[in-house]
């Protein structure tokens, strides 16, 4: 049986037993506010693969790079902030080439291709 990543279907006990993390770890990372699984009717705490995927990261932050608890919520702040901008650069894109089916760009707008990024500026 197959579940979407966000479907929540792993037991506290399931996954500190997969990650090798005690399950009083996992609440503290809840208390903290750095992973959030879903709730049962029962108030179970319920994990989807992203949550494990996201537990995996702190897991590497804190035990291969020595990252306390502070850092790793500021480091998970700023990916959620960049995961966000590329997903509004990606969008911007797409608007942008559909405008723009030939490629050409309007005289009064600019264009600016560097390795990583595309900075456009649009002038009134």
């Amino acid at each position: 049986m197959h579940h979407s990543y966000d479907e929540p279907v792993y037991l506290i006990s399931v996954v500190s037993t997969m990650l090798d993390i005690h399950p009083q770890t996992l609440r503290q990372y809840e208390k903290e506010g750095l992973i959030c699984p879903s709730r049962t009717q029962g108030r179970m705490r319920l994990y989807s693969q992203r949550d494990i995927d996201k537990i995996k990261f702190v897991l590497q932050l804190t035990r291969k790079m020595g990252i306390n608890l502070a850092g790793v919520d500021v480091i998970l702040k700023l990916k959620e902030q960049m995961d966000l901008m590329n997903n509004e650069i990606k969008d911007l894109r797409e608007e942008l080439s559909k405008v723009n089916h030939n490629g050409a760009v309007p005289k009064h707008k600019s264009v600016v291709t560097t390795s990583n990024y595309d900075i456009v500026i649009f002038k009134d």
